[in-house]
């Protein structure tokens, strides 16, 4: 199945565009996504543990299973005070 990744701040500098289509097997979760995509762009790894994600504009947890054309979005930790 197909979903929508959209990366912000760093991760947008790391892998070099706004957004990318990825290909993924029925049931996959959310840590499932990152694995692809570490795989793909292997400096995504080093900050994999502070990056947040969300799916369709809900933060989610990387147990959370991903459905056909869900939007998954990469945010770095908001910084500032």
């Amino acid at each position: 199945m197909k979903i929508r990744v959209k990366f912000f701040a760093y991760t947008r500098e790391i892998v070099g565009e706004k957004e990318t289509e990825v290909e993924v097997p029925k049931g996959a979760t959310l840590s499932g996504v990152m694995d692809v995509l570490t795989a793909c762009f292997p400096a995504l790894e080093r900050y994999r543990k502070e990056i947040n994600m969300a799916i369709n504009h809900e933060y989610a947890e990387g147990d959370t299973v991903l459905h056909e054309g869900d939007e998954v979005a990469l945010l770095p930790p908001v910084s500032g005070g």
